[in-house]
């Protein structure tokens, strides 16, 4: 299963890879059940799964950061939590 192949959440080079798979779709209907497109939903698949690190490794930086964040200011928070 493929993410949303919406062009404004990809790169170009992905969206030039989706567009080519659709077209392969289009103008081969029957030959793309024998295989004919495969080699172009392969590549489609590795460069969204580029995409979809890159994301996983900024998010897991974003995170960090904020996790930071939340620790420097609960340091410098007069709040006290109660005893338990």
């Amino acid at each position: 299963m493929h993410p949303d192949l919406a062009a404004h959440l990809h790169s170009p080079e992905c969206n030039a890879l989706i567009d080519a798979l659709k077209r392969c779709h289009e103008e081969h209907s029957v030959r793309m059940y024998m295989g004919f497109c495969n080699d172009m939903e392969r590549a489609m698949t590795k460069c969204l799964k580029q995409e979809r690190l890159e994301r996983r490794r900024l998010n897991r930086i974003k995170a960090k950061d904020m996790q930071e964040r939340i620790r420097e200011n609960q340091k410098h928070s007069s709040f006290v939590p109660p005893d338990q």
